[in-house]
């Protein structure tokens, strides 16, 4: 890891500072608010440490860990030493549903899922994330609605069912969840919405909020635009509406999470990394402060006229 440079130790101290004051005045207050808070995937191939310190130095309000095959992920005692080394609370958990983490824990994805709930309770995190199951898990498939709603009402902690896409190649679409990728087409009491998944699947994500209505619950913001890769842009750096989707959460008065979920593997240093994830929260803040701002939402438009011809 690259040393940090006299001045950015000064912006490090003063994020960690401002953050623990943010949050010492929301509990104070009563107040309700969206939180902006750094999943570990966003870091990778840095550990999850690494997902903590930055969260901690830049001044998130807290993390989403990603479980998967680090193995930090998979150890609630584990992740609360680190929650708790760097003063980041554990807000969300992802579920070890995914592809990449098939072999996360023994058993089939449905014990999975049920695990990380029991695991967020533990650690006091009060949203799970989960994808829809793929297509050839029919059993899974069969009980997942169920399983998610009595999850949620055993626990208290909200199961939010992500949006997907299609995978695209070529002229062919391959339908590769089941009961299908859209939470929008299903009956689930609580959802995400990944901004760089309507990118994929070619959705208009401003118009997914006003769909989910209530049952929208948390945010993965990134970008994308919109071809067959799910790219996990820097928002602001693709075609999606990010900044109208955080005026309209903000306008409504949303008290989710709203959680930077992007990708950094091609960062070629340290810094080139942690730059990414704090214009990523500086994007978040600005935005979610605009509310439904006439002036604001004008700006963001124009921003993205810019950016689309470039």
């Amino acid at each position: 890891m690259v040393e940090p440079t006299a001045g950015r130790r000064e912006h490090e101290v003063f994020g960690r500072a401002a953050a623990a004051a943010e949050r010492a005045l929301d509990a104070a207050s009563g107040e309700l608010r969206s939180h902006v808070t750094l999943s570990t995937a966003s870091v990778y191939p840095e550990r999850t440490e690494y997902a903590f310190r930055a969260a901690a130095d830049l001044g998130y309000d807290g993390v989403e860990v990603m479980i998967w095959g680090d193995e930090s992920t998979q150890d609630a005692t584990a992740l609360q030493e680190l929650s708790d080394r760097y003063s980041m609370p554990i807000r969300s958990l992802h579920a070890p549903t995914l592809l990449v983490s098939q072999r996360v824990w023994k058993g089939g994805p449905a014990p999975k899922l049920t695990r990380t709930a029991d695991m967020a309770v533990e650690l006091g995190a009060h949203t799970v994330v989960v994808h829809p199951p793929f297509r050839w898990q029919k059993k899974y498939a069969g009980g997942f609605q169920q399983q998610v709603e009595d999850l949620a009402r055993l626990t208290d902690v909200t199961i939010a069912v992500e949006n997907m896409y299609p995978w695209r190649g070529g002229k062919r679409e391959v339908v590769a969840y089941l009961p299908g990728w859209d939470p929008s087409e299903h009956g689930y009491e609580s959802v995400t919405l990944d901004l760089s998944h309507t990118a994929v699947a070619q959705q208009d994500a401003l118009e997914l909020v006003h769909v989910f209505g209530g049952r929208l619950k948390h945010v993965h913001l990134a970008d994308g635009v919109g071809n067959v890769l799910d790219e996990h842009r820097v928002p602001g750096r693709g075609t999606q509406k990010c900044a109208e989707v955080l005026h309209e959460l903000s306008g409504r008065g949303w008290t989710g999470d709203v959680v930077v979920e992007i990708g950094t593997r091609k960062a070629k240093d340290d810094a080139e990394r942690m730059g990414d994830l704090q214009e990523s929260l500086e994007f978040a803040r600005e935005h979610l402060a605009c509310g439904s701002d006439d002036a604001c939402t004008r700006t963001s438009t124009e921003a993205a006229t810019v950016g689309e011809g470039t």
